[in-house]
């Protein structure tokens, strides 16, 4: 065998960058779970110094800061020997309740991998892998991961580029949030638009019960509902709006829920469906994005998909085209792609 020295190298370089960001990601998830980013914001520290802070050890925060450092999540100053943060950095790491927060990103993903003995197995027998038996960390990352994104763009820019739906929300439309999670979706619904009517569902028991109460720490609990149903049997019909948030790719029958969703709608009502941005073709999304979303899919999507009947498994990735066939399939007429950002396509699906 014939090796390229210099393309060997490369592929080292890579190795090691990904070694590194692996294992990184687990003091990602201590900085989020000990609110050392937060503490660190508050100003530049010593190991000693946020010790104090965040009430940890400091032989740990040495090490710890170090990674950080490295990796470029904090900065360092090696005239006096602290850490500290720049204004961007803080924005990403520090505001759990902020427009971008990365370290739900890799709580989720810590969660997942705990499941990748189960995973490995599925590979050899196809048997699927249902959402609910995961790790708690895959639910509570799931919604630190998208929240910031709903937060940011839901009531600025998604919702505002459906026709007629905002004037519809202010005017008390019913609304239907299928596969809602912990419901962050939801809330934010229901804060935006405090006339609208709005019911969350979900399959899985434990998030709706995280629902509820995040719905009640909010003050929103007496305009929102939720229920435990799958996206084939939610309740209720004559909606103004559905809305299925990043998960139409994580169900098994995503063709039986949109039909659902068509049942559900009244005659001049509105679906929309937020997915991640994706190309339709592979080599579209060969990218650290596409990778992202195949990595995930992988362990969470698919698996969870393969585990509902219908056997049908679009995938993070599936792409636009995959989307609308569903849609068409499902007897919707109208579809266009209303809004998107990096990270997300929002579209229009109307009867």
């Amino acid at each position: 065998m014939a090796v390229d020295e210099d393309r060997l190298a490369e592929f080292l370089d890579r190795y090691i960058a990904d070694l590194g960001a692996t294992v990184a990601a687990g003091n990602v998830v201590i900085g989020h779970r000990l609110g050392l980013y937060r503490a660190l914001a508050e100003g530049p520290a010593t190991a000693e110094e946020l010790a104090e802070r965040a009430d940890c050890h400091a032989r740990y925060l040495t090490e710890w800061l170090r990674s950080q450092a490295a990796g470029g999540y904090v900065t360092y100053e090696p005239a006096d020997g602290r850490y500290g943060m720049t204004e961007e950095q803080a924005f990403a790491l520090a505001d759990p309740d902020g427009m971008l927060y990365a370290p739900g990103g890799f709580l989720m993903a810590l969660g997942a991998l705990r499941a990748e003995p189960r995973i490995t197995e599925a590979f050899r027998t196809g048997a699927g892998i249902a959402w609910h038996q995961h790790d708690e960390d895959v639910f509570v990352g799931c919604e630190l991961f998208f929240r910031p994104a709903y937060l940011a763009n839901l009531a600025t820019s998604w919702l505002p580029a459906l026709d007629g739906v905002e004037a519809r929300l202010a005017a008390g439309a019913r609304v239907a949030d299928v596969g809602c999670g912990l419901g962050a979706s939801t809330v934010l619904l229901a804060q935006a638009y405090p006339q609208a009517r709005i019911i969350g569902s979900d399959y899985h028991d434990r998030s709706i019960e995280l629902a509820r109460k995040r719905a009640a720490d909010a003050g929103v609990a007496d305009r929102v509902s939720f229920e435990v149903a799958s996206a084939q049997t939610f309740s209720g019909r004559g909606y103004d709006l559905v809305t299925t948030f990043d998960c139409l790719h994580d169900m098994g029958n995503p063709l039986g829920a949109a039909r659902h969703v068509r049942e559900a709608l009244a005659p001049d009502g509105t679906w929309m469906v937020v997915e991640p941005a994706a190309g339709d073709r592979v080599e579209d999304n060969l990218d650290p994005l596409g990778r992202c979303g195949y990595s995930f899919s992988t362990f969470l999507c698919v698996p969870n998909a393969l585990s509902q009947p219908g056997g049908y498994a679009l995938g993070a990735e599936a792409g636009e085209a995959a989307i609308r066939q569903v849609a068409t399939d499902a007897g919707f007429t109208r579809f266009r792609r209303a809004a998107e950002t990096p990270f997300n396509f929002v579209y229009e699906v109307r009867p």
